[in-house]
């Protein structure tokens, strides 16, 4: 790991030095990575697989209809304020301006509503992000597709009523949220509460302070409470600290089950045997047999174009989820180059309405080589989430292991909580939501 950070280091200071020129007749897309820091592993291996994703494209493809992809990074290490620094340093760059933002960071994504709504350019927070701005009727510039943290944490509450016999068997139980204690960490305490509320269950919410490497008195109250399952909404060092410190009081990490960003090998490895047995909920799957992943290796790895130093993670959790940001936006210029002309790059305000508008299916996936590698999805002016399903997954002690089928939310819980707070977020900033019946 020593090793690995040493690179990033060396590979995001050259990043900061070199400016890219960028042709009249290309896509660009800036990407606000962060590649150092405590959760450089989640940000190396995703941006990674994104960058991937568009050299393959580019390499066998010849680009999106002709229109060759590109982008720069700007290190955040998931700063706030340096996230902020990037949006504005990347916003004009290119011949249409910033086609796109993954601020990857919950954080950086509320930061970046209003600017980036101001400046017309969509912010794709894919699995993370402000959760009611799933209504694109207040929020037309965000998209926290392709399943939200609400949706994920209803999907997880029915994950753990299966294996208790049945969602009536929930009352009386017990669950502790061990949580980041950032907005990232935060989001999901409205839906656990309405939840526990619901099914009869009790949940404590036990905040840990970042980055996460002290959790020491968090799990002696877990000891204390006893609680049948413990939820874990960690992020980077966070998480093998959480294993191993539920190792060391005996709770069973059988009954731990961790949000999509506790669920990647660099969270498990790093444990040993404190992480076998453990949880996690995923919107990817591991695994470099897919054909998508083997044309990269085919296109990319083979010319010696790999964005990854360490080619083992190729194929691993966050480098796939990547490549579905990657298979997302690409498919999104794509939408919009249909509406607005091909052969050309789009504007920030046409790829809104390419995004806004995409329907992933099964058709499309397997086109794509991607057929179970990700859930389809489908966008709408009103819908910015898309389909809200979910997979679990378990660490066998050496790889993830897939247990379950795709995961329906509960979406009219959900939804009724995302339109009663982005009606509360429309109001307070003056916002005259859209009528989608307009936008078709």
């Amino acid at each position: 790991m020593k090793r690995i950070q040493r690179s990033l280091l060396a590979a995001a200071v050259m990043a900061a030095v070199s400016a890219p020129a960028f042709a009249a007749g290309e896509q660009y897309v800036g990407l606000p990575s962060y590649r150092v820091g405590p959760y450089a592993a989640g940000g190396s291996g995703i941006f990674g697989g994104m960058i991937d994703y568009f050299k393959l494209v580019n390499e066998r493809d010849g680009g999106v209809n002709g229109v060759k992809l590109t982008w720069d990074e700007c290190e955040t290490e998931y700063n706030n304020a340096r996230g902020v620094e990037c949006y504005e340093r990347q916003k004009k760059n290119g011949p249409t301006g910033n086609t796109v933002v993954h601020p990857l960071s919950t954080g950086i994504t509320y930061s970046l509503i209003d600017k980036a709504t101001a400046d017309k350019i969509p912010i794709i927070s894919l699995g993370y992000g402000r959760t009611d701005a799933s209504d694109g009727r207040v929020f037309p510039y965000v998209f926290p597709l392709i399943t939200n943290y609400w949706s994920q944490n209803t999907a997880k509450i029915k994950f753990i009523g299966s294996k208790e016999g049945g969602m009536d068997k929930l009352a009386g139980k017990k669950i502790v949220n061990i949580y980041h204690d950032s907005a990232y960490g935060k989001e999901t305490i409205p839906v656990l509460d309405a939840q526990a509320k619901m099914y009869g269950f009790s949940v404590t919410h036990i905040a840990v302070a970042h980055p996460g490497n002290e959790q020491q008195s968090q799990w002696l109250q877990v000891r204390q409470a006893k609680p049948d399952w413990v939820i874990l909404r960690g992020w980077g060092v966070m998480n093998p600290t959480a294993l191993k410190a539920a190792a060391k009081i005996g709770y069973p990490r059988d009954k731990i089950v961790g949000v999509w960003w506790s669920g990647a090998e660099e969270d498990t490895i790093p444990a040993g045997d404190a992480a076998k047995g453990y949880i996690a909920a995923g919107f990817n799957v591991a695994g470099a047999n897919y054909p998508v992943v083997r044309d990269i290796q085919k296109y990319v790895y083979a010319k010696d174009k790999g964005n990854m130093e360490d080619k083992s993670r190729v194929g691993s959790i966050y480098y796939n989820r990547g490549v579905v940001h990657g298979i997302v936006t690409v498919e999104a210029i794509r939408k919009a180059q249909e509406k607005f002309g091909k052969g050309k790059p789009i504007t920030g305000e046409q790829m809104r309405w390419g995004i806004e508008n995409l329907n992933i299916d099964n058709a499309v996936l397997k086109k794509l080589g991607a057929e179970g590698f990700m859930p389809p999805t489908k966008l709408s002016c009103a819908n910015h989430e898309g389909s809200g399903l979910v997979k679990f997954q378990q660490w066998d002690g050496k790889q993830w292991k897939v247990i379950t089928d795709w995961i329906e939310s509960d979406q009219k819980l959900v939804r009724g909580m995302i339109e009663e707070s982005s009606a509360k977020y429309a109001k307070e900033k003056g916002i005259t939501p859209r009528d989608c019946s307009k936008e078709m």
